[in-house]
């Protein structure tokens, strides 16, 4: 079992604390009776009953399902722009994701960005990002052009060449500074266009911003509330239509900025959709997000309202006996189910089925 209270659950217990505290200081409730029984006052009570269930603890939030990450793709051609994507693109490694003057440029896998030209005997890193690209897309196989070559070989010139025969550009065997563009991700989907089709493709410019093909919600987490969530915690996200599709926390920042709206500090959390299929089609929009910070089976368990707070400390229910007699049974407290409107309680003398007092609605 994992148990992390919550702000608002110490929030509740220190006003049970304020509240039962006067009630029990005002109505001792073994005074005038040895064995603690008092009669029965059903004004503004009810009855519930100790069960035995599995609870969970869960942060509520907001957030943004959309795409993961987000890219810029720098142009280092020259010329006129005469094609743009549309928003919402996927562009494969090896694809074309605009045209300067009429020619294509061609999306390739790296993080090295392209700043020079390349051809025959040349080495380096931005070298080997190009071989491993050429054997990754079938143009060279592994056993003639080695994908961790840094040597710009004659194996690469061929390869090179029959990636510019696919394109339909002159067959040079030589990479000119911008006619490629290294990204990071082998699939990209296009977020927004910054160029704009007619105007010069200066080099240095960004054209596109681009994302992974990834969906994942994006909330910002209270910093207070950030030892109470976890990688790996299980997350309900109930999505515009109403329809809810799991999750689980993927990421947790580690460093605090102010927040939008009421100016708390926050921390960054990405969460990993378990069916991203379920999103359907929706980009940016808003989505409510249940984190589940603990989870326990078989609990004995009460509504929270059940509580009293004694005036020396610690906790009590207030049993009802078949014959009708009440008397406190002493707990100690475990994880809050706020959803539920329950908590789990444990102590001596305290058994599933046994009645409690509550407040009446």
């Amino acid at each position: 079992m994992r148990t992390r209270f919550s702000r608002r659950q110490l929030c509740v217990a220190a006003a049970l604390i304020v509240v039962a505290a006067v009630v029990v200081a005002i109505a001792d409730p073994f005074g005038g009776d040895g064995d603690g029984a008092r009669e029965v006052n059903d004004g503004g009570t009810g009855l519930t009953t100790v069960v035995r269930q599995s609870l969970s603890s869960q942060t509520a939030s907001s957030g943004t399902v959309g795409f993961a990450g987000s890219y810029s793709v720098i142009n280092e051609a020259s010329g006129t722009l005469t094609w743009l994507p549309a928003v919402g693109t996927i562009i494969p490694e090896g694809g074309v994701p605009y045209r300067v003057s009429g020619a294509p440029v061609v999306l390739l896998t790296g993080k090295i960005p392209c700043y020079r030209a390349l051809w025959d005997g040349m080495t380096g890193a931005d070298v080997e990002q190009l071989n491993h690209d050429l054997v990754a897309l079938g143009y060279a196989k592994s056993a003639e052009l080695s994908p961790t070559s840094d040597d710009f070989s004659g194996a690469t010139v061929d390869a090179l060449e029959a990636l510019q025969r696919h394109l339909g550009v002159t067959e040079t065997g030589t990479l000119a500074l911008g006619q490629a563009v290294f990204e990071p991700l082998r699939r990209l989907r296009v977020t927004a266009v910054n160029g704009t089709l007619g105007a010069n493709a200066d080099p240095g410019s960004q054209l596109l911003t681009v994302s992974s093909t990834r969906r994942v919600v994006s909330l910002q987490l209270d910093a207070a509330e950030q030892a109470e969530v976890a990688p790996g915690d299980r997350v309900t996200i109930t999505l515009p239509d109403n329809a809810d599709t799991p999750g689980v926390v993927l990421s947790i920042g580690t460093v605090a900025s102010a927040g939008h709206n009421s100016g708390s500090p926050t921390v960054p959390v990405t969460v990993r959709l378990l069916h991203p299929s379920a999103t359907g089609s929706i980009d940016q929009a808003p989505v409510d997000i249940a984190i589940t910070t603990g989870f326990v089976k078989r609990a004995l368990a009460v509504p929270v309202d059940a509580l009293l707070a004694l005036a020396g400390g610690g906790y009590a229910v207030e049993e009802v006996t078949p014959a009708g007699r009440h008397h406190l049974v002493t707990v100690s407290l475990g994880l809050f189910d706020d959803a539920r409107g329950m908590v789990q309680v444990s102590g001596a003398g305290l058994a599933v089925g046994q009645r409690v007092v509550v407040p009446s609605l």
